[in-house]
Parts: structure tokens; C-alpha cells; sequence
């Protein structure tokens, strides 16, 4: 079977044409997802024909084999792939991606036949707590939630970008945050039924945010753009930012644009790393 391997700000995905394939492919993230033994990634991506009026679907699974709903970094490596190699031809730069999350406009940065990064139209976020889904009755949104974990409380703020997170800022650097341990723990607590994607953040000034993400189902990430988008909309409820913040991730840069209502705008990169054959 023919992979290719892409990363969006050092969020790594392996992508492959599933049109006409019978694969378990949540045994198959498992397998070539895994960073020692097989091609190692974040999360496997397969290209299917749309079931409706799209220009491709998009299905993402995590490096341990559950499926997720979006990535805002694996739409734009996804879109690479799939109009490089032909499989999507959209009308101008506008590719139509049909998710778990819905459809998602993907706008294409391209120089000549190669593209080379796009803006993600994330929708809107979603506040309402049986939509992140997080199990507490407030009134939308949901900010400063405390999770007691190992006898410590950390305030989130919980938003869907068609998937759950949980954001949590701090004033020192990110980099010391014990990510490593406080991360699964956030992602099983009981208050989140479907797990969560947790980021720790740190607003620098009005237009800049240094961030790490722990994501459900894969470990910490070198980037996350649902997760970033999550950190610039819960920083512009509070009123910490304005309405384009670069958010600085491990792995690299993201542009969000949000004025506080309306849909979420992701600009970033999308680069081919190789491509290989997985036997059957």
C-alpha cells in the first residue's frame, strides 16, 4: 500500500488514498503510526470520495486507533496531498473537505502546481457544555473550570472546534509545565466523557501566545491547530487579545483570526516529508 507522510508546523500525518481499499484502519494507525517499530506519525489520514456534494472526505485516526473529527494541521497537509496527487480537483483554490466535523473549506496557498500552506475555515466554536461535550451545567462558555488532578486544580476554559479542549493559562513559561504528567490525566478526567485535548498556554501580548498541546488519543504534539484555535478564542473571550494572534507551538507557528463571533480562520504550512510502500 502506497503512504505519503506530511507534517503541518511539526504535526505529522501519514496520508493515504483509501478509495476502493478494505482496511481496518484503526489497526492500521496503530501500526504505522507507532515511532519505533513503523513509519511514526500523530495520526493516519485517508482520502475517500465525498458522500455529498464535497470535493473529497477526509478521515482521520489517531496514533492509538480511535478516530477523531478534525485536525486543523492535518486538513492542510490532507489538502496537499490530495490536490498534488490529483485526487480532488476544486474550483479555483477553494477545497470542500467533508469531516467528521462537518464540511470545512480549506483555502489553497499555492505556488504553481505545489502547495505550499492554506487558511482552514474552522466554523464556529462552541460553547455549549453538552456540545464540547464536558459534564457540568453552566451557562456558555465555560471558562475557569477547576480539575483537580493529583490534588492540584487547574482552570480551563473548555471549547469545541468540532472537537473538545481544555485550555489552561499560566503566567510562566510553557516549556517547565509538566505537560507529560498532567496531560492524560486532563484528557481521561470524568468531567469530559469524550476525553479532551488539553493545552497550556501563555499570553505574551495582544498578538502573540506561546502554547503545548496534549491531544486525546495521540501524546503531546509538536502542534495543534484545533488546539490553537481553542487557546486564541478562550484568550479573545477574556479579552487578552486581539482578533489575529500568532500562537507559537513547538513545532511552529499558526495565524488564528476570530473577532469574537463567527467562524475561526486557520492560516499555516503544509510540507511533504516522503512517501513508501506499508505491505499488506
Amino acid at each position: 500500500m502506497k503512504f505519503s507522510k506530511y507534517h503541518g508546523a511539526g504535526n505529522d500525518f501519514i496520508l493515504v488514498d483509501g478509495n476502493g481499499l478494505d482496511k481496518d484502519w484503526s489497526a492500521l494507525a496503530l501500526a504505522i503510526c507507532e515511532r519505533n517499530l513503523g513509519a511514526g506519525a500523530d495520526g493516519l489520514i485517508v482520502a475517500l470520495p465525498s458522500v455529498n456534494d464535497a470535493h473529497v472526505r477526509m478521515r482521520l485516526f489517531n496514533s492509538d486507533g480511535s478516530e477523531a473529527e478534525m485536525s486543523g494541521n492535518g486538513v492542510r497537509c490532507f489538502a496537499k496531498y490530495v490536490v498534488e496527487a490529483g485526487l480532488a480537483q476544486p474550483e479555483g483554490d477553494d477545497l470542500r473537505v467533508d469531516t467528521g466535523a462537518g464540511e470545512i473549506v480549506v483555502k489553497l496557498e499555492r505556488r504553481g502546481g505545489e502547495v505550499l500552506g492554506a487558511t482552514v475555515d474552522m466554523g464556529p466554536p462552541r460553547f455549549e457544555p453538552k456540545e464540547i461535550p464536558v459534564a457540568v451545567e453552566r451557562t456558555p462558555p465555560v471558562l475557569d473550570l477547576p480539575v483537580a488532578v493529583d490534588g492540584h486544580e487547574y482552570a480551563v476554559s473548555c471549547v469545541s472546534m468540532g472537537n473538545p479542549h481544555a485550555v489552561h493559562f499560566i503566567e510562566d513559561a510553557v516549556a517547565a509545565f509538566p505537560l507529560r504528567d498532567v496531560g492524560p490525566r486532563v484528557e481521561h478526567h470524568e468531567l469530559f466523557p469524550a476525553r479532551v485535548n488539553f493545552e497550556v498556554a501563555q499570553v505574551v501580548d495582544r498578538g502573540h501566545i506561546v502554547s503545548r498541546t496534549w491531544e486525546r488519543g495521540v501524546g503531546e504534539t509538536q502542534a495543534c491547530g484545533t488546539g490553537a484555535c481553542a487557546i486564541m478564542v478562550s484568550a479573545r473571550l477574556r479579552g487578552w487579545v486581539d482578533d489575529v494572534v500568532e500562537v507559537n507551538e513547538p513545532g511552529g507557528v499558526l495565524t488564528l483570526r476570530w473577532n469574537g463571533s463567527g467562524n475561526v480562520f486557520l492560516t499555516g504550512p503544509a510540507a511533504f516529508v516522503y512517501s513508501g510502500d506499508w505491505p499488506d
